[in-house]
């Protein structure tokens, strides 16, 4: 008995856990089913050859670009020798993408006969600010080195005008009214809030170690029209419903109690998903049905052994102890297998691939648990009240030793 509460109890905190994560962290959408901007950057030469060393850090510092956007589950590849795929879902202003994603982001102060004094190279901290009049702003910290050379700077040319550029475009023209010992600065202008959390986004993540120029910006629309998810939707209910419907009429009460588990499977799966803010693509949903598939194979596996068991003239609770226990093996095998392989798609995918492989293994780990777990302690429970009428739904014959 206190197994059984015990058991009982974790099902119930798995479920209200995820069922807490599904209510208040709904799925984001992917390029496939949201849209969004697809840019191709190419690197463009400046002296000397371009290696992979350059590419793989400008591939880095996009990333970093992308994430402090916020933007969910992005495709961000290499293409050949000298071009970068990039790939945002929800973001539909392409001249944001470039902004953020396409800037060299080469920050200069100038003293006032135009010499770069110090880059962005010596800045140690970026936050977001205000100026004295309230208007958004960019507050700038500098390392022990920028320090010392803004010290120096402001020192030198007191009451002289200086220059701060990004890309070798004015930012900032400011009046040097006092040296500045502390080593930080403030950029102010007209800038809106957005544009000042995007001048910090670049300067945060640093410069990129070669200039990209942009071949190829588009937006993609949703490879599926909002009518055509609704019918996918109703197109995969309508096949949970049959797989229902068959596993009661086939097995009776063992096949509701498989329903009932495949439902709690399909909660936890969502909610373990939603928890990890997972973005809902095409092959995620392909991923998502194909474990289901598997969920449902796993009990249909497991009814069989018990069928078997009982034929051979094992009792019911005998029968059913037995078929979990033949049966969790093949499971666990084959379970293993697809790990392995969605392992595999995730180290060597990309982007959608990853959300398939993530998919896939959540559902594979949730179908172990409800399949030889859930199932069980409902077949257990059910036996109890309906002892009689599970015997002749696994075929049991009463009169056995």
């Amino acid at each position: 008995m206190g197994r059984s509460v015990w058991r009982i109890a974790l099902i119930l905190g798995v479920l209200a856990v995820t069922g807490t994560l599904l209510y208040f962290s709904p799925f984001n959408l992917g390029l496939d089913l949201r849209g969004g901007v697809h840019v191709v950057l190419e690197a463009q030469e400046t002296g000397r050859p371009i290696t992979a060393q350059d590419m793989n850090g400008a591939l880095a510092i996009i990333e970093r670009r992308v994430n402090a956007l916020g933007v969910a589950e992005p495709v961000i590849q290499r293409q050949g020798a000298q071009r970068i795929i990039i790939q945002l879902p929800g973001i539909h202003d392409q001249q944001q993408a470039i902004d953020t994603i396409g800037k060299t982001a080469l920050l200069e102060f100038k003293d006032p006969y135009g010499r770069t004094v110090l880059t962005g190279a010596n800045l140690q901290s970026v936050q977001l600010g205000t100026d004295r009049f309230g208007r958004p702003a960019i507050d700038l910290e500098f390392d022990r080195e920028g320090t010392a050379l803004f010290a120096e700077m402001t020192t030198r040319y007191q009451g002289q005008r200086t220059r701060i550029l990004l890309d070798g475009e004015i930012l900032q023209e400011v009046m040097i009214n006092e040296p500045i010992l502390e080593g930080k600065a403030q950029i102010s202008g007209a800038f809106t809030i957005d544009e000042a959390r995007h001048y910090v986004i670049l300067f945060q993540e640093g410069a990129l170690p070669i200039p990209l120029q942009v071949m190829e910006i588009r937006n993609v629309g949703p490879t599926l029209g909002q009518d055509s998810i609704t019918s996918g939707f109703r197109a995969g209910v309508v096949g949970v419903v049959l797989v229902f419907i068959f596993m009661a009429v086939y097995y009776k009460i063992p096949g509701l109690i498989a329903d009932l588990a495949l439902v709690l499977y399909i909660v936890i799966v969502l909610g373990v998903l939603s928890g990890m803010n997972a973005v809902l693509t095409l092959p995620g949903i392909a991923g998502l049905i194909l474990s289901i598939g598997m969920a449902v194979d796993a009990n249909v596996l497991i009814f069989e052994r018990i069928k078997e068991e009982a034929v051979s003239g094992k009792r019911l609770r005998s029968a059913v102890q037995a078929g979990f226990s033949r049966a969790f093996g093949t499971i666990l095998d084959s379970n293993i297998t697809t790990l392995i392989s969605a392992a595999v798609l995730f180290y060597l995918g990309t982007g959608p691939i990853k959300g398939f492989a993530v998919t896939l293994s959540v559902g594979i780990l949730a179908s172990m648990f409800t399949a030889v777990f859930v199932t069980r302690v409902l077949l257990e429970l059910t036996m109890a009240g309906f002892h009689r009428r599970m015997e002749q739904d696994f075929g049991v014959r009463r009169l056995a030793k």
